[in-house]
């Protein structure tokens, strides 16, 4: 095992990480012959270095009469090798526009985040065939660049965790061949022999054809999406460049500014600026329709397009990406930091602002007091919050979330916008909300 081709590359693979002391890796095992090869060739490689630390984790979505009985195999199969198992159950709930293939996958990576160990790097055992199908369904799909770049090497999740595809350049004949080799068991799901699901049809009639016709497809194919990729990544960098010249301190869109682009850079803006909030992206029509509202309507024009999991609304002059807000309620402020209910961090730092509390006085921070008044330093005269918000130009969707400390309950400050006159001290207090 430890002289066979695919050991090595798994090895070289995995090299950078290991060189860097990542050492903890959890493989994500469903019985099937490629992970199992995986889980396999992670042993052979943790008796070469006795450092690395393997546990593997099965996630039952209970979408099989078998589910249950391959938990078992997965789970002889570490008792056997003496690697630490868990397993995850997740219950997959059907909702409106979005597959249940999808909402599958979504949920096992959210299983895989929160089984494994702190630090772990999730291993997957998707191989080339599986690249090469993934990269035909999104050439059936019509999709651009991104899409057709197909499965990365790595994967970000949301929390930061990082999966990896030590496989995704062998083939799954070798998987197999080595399988077959070392008498490895695994199973077959009788599944992915249904012709009416798109993949098992280009696994089984197309791919193979192909393969047979064109020596070297399945290598040239490998050689074609590393290179999308690579463009991609050159996109995505003068892109970051667009769209930093382009965003204000809330994250919306100038409209003026990417007013100046071609049409096709605008689009590729208008989506780099969307993913910032979203992973669901609009459809083509739905972006032209987001960049013809965004550019030609008037400019006092109330603009709001739903999209699956927020709104895209206008105000002046910028586009804002709007999700269901938190419901913040009221915190006693009893240290220099605290974290609000929607994860942002509301600092105390020193310098030209408020002068300190006095020991009779609360610290209090509050949100949605419309009514509340307040004499902004280098401001004319007391007025209420929504008449200083509406004078600054707020969107009406972000004043809810804007930060008020009181002291006792006079307002002293808006976080991020204004502080009262009658309480200045240029050797004082402040508040930022990071």
């Amino acid at each position: 095992m430890h002289t066979s081709a695919i050991y090595q590359q798994l090895k070289k693979s995995l090299n950078n990480y290991i060189e860097q002391g990542n050492t903890d890796f959890t493989v994500a095992l469903s019985g099937g012959v490629d992970s199992v090869v995986l889980l396999y060739l992670m042993r052979a490689l943790k008796a070469d270095n006795p450092a690395i630390n393997i546990s593997a984790i099965y996630v039952n979505h209970g979408l099989s009469q078998y589910a249950d009985n391959w938990q078992g195999f997965c789970k002889n199969v570490c008792i056997d090798l003496e690697v630490p198992f868990e397993a995850a159950k997740v219950v997959i709930k059907p909702q409106s526009r979005t597959s249940l293939e999808a909402q599958a996958r979504d949920a096992r990576y959210k299983a895989l985040d929160e089984q494994s160990s702190k630090g772990s790097i999730i291993l997957l055992g998707q191989h080339l065939n599986d690249q090469i199908e993934t990269f035909l369904l999104r050439l059936k799909r019509g999709s651009g660049l991104k899409g057709l770049g197909a499965m990365h090497k790595a994967r970000l999740l949301q929390s930061g965790r990082v999966c990896f595809r030590p496989l995704l350049n062998v083939t799954r004949s070798d998987i197999e061949a080595f399988a077959a080799q070392f008498n490895i068991k695994h199973i077959t799901d009788d599944s992915n022999t249904d012709e009416r699901f798109d993949r098992n049809f280009l696994r089984s009639k197309i791919v193979p054809v192909l393969a047979e016709r064109f020596n070297g497809f399945e290598q040239c194919t490998a050689r074609s999406i590393e290179l999308l990729q690579q463009q991609q990544t050159l996109l995505d960098e003068y892109t970051e460049l667009d769209l930093n010249k382009c965003v204000n301190e809330h994250q919306a869109l100038c409209i003026s500014k990417i007013s100046e682009y071609s049409p096709a850079r605008i689009a590729n803006i208008v989506r780099t600026w969307l993913a910032l909030f979203t992973q669901v992206m609009p459809s083509q029509k739905q972006l032209e329709q987001i960049i013809d509202q965004a550019i030609n309507a008037k400019n006092d024009a109330q603009i709001r397009i739903d999209l699956l999991d927020g709104q895209i609304r206008r105000h002046q002059g910028d586009l804002y990406f709007v999700t269901p807000s938190e419901v913040l309620t009221d915190v006693e402020l009893n240290h220099s930091e605290l974290t609000l209910a929607d994860g942002r961090l509301l600092i105390k730092s020193i310098g030209c602002g408020l002068r300190p509390p006095y020991s009779n006085e609360q610290v209090i921070v509050r949100f949605n007091c419309n009514s509340a008044r307040i004499k902004p330093l280098k401001k004319p005269g007391s007025n209420t919050v929504k008449h200083w918000f509406k004078d600054a130009k707020i969107a009406p969707w972000l004043r809810a979330s804007v930060p008020l400390i009181f002291y006792n309950d006079e307002l002293v400050q808006v976080v991020g916008y204004f502080i009262s006159a009658n309480h200045i001290d240029e050797s004082g207090i402040f508040w930022e909300c990071k």
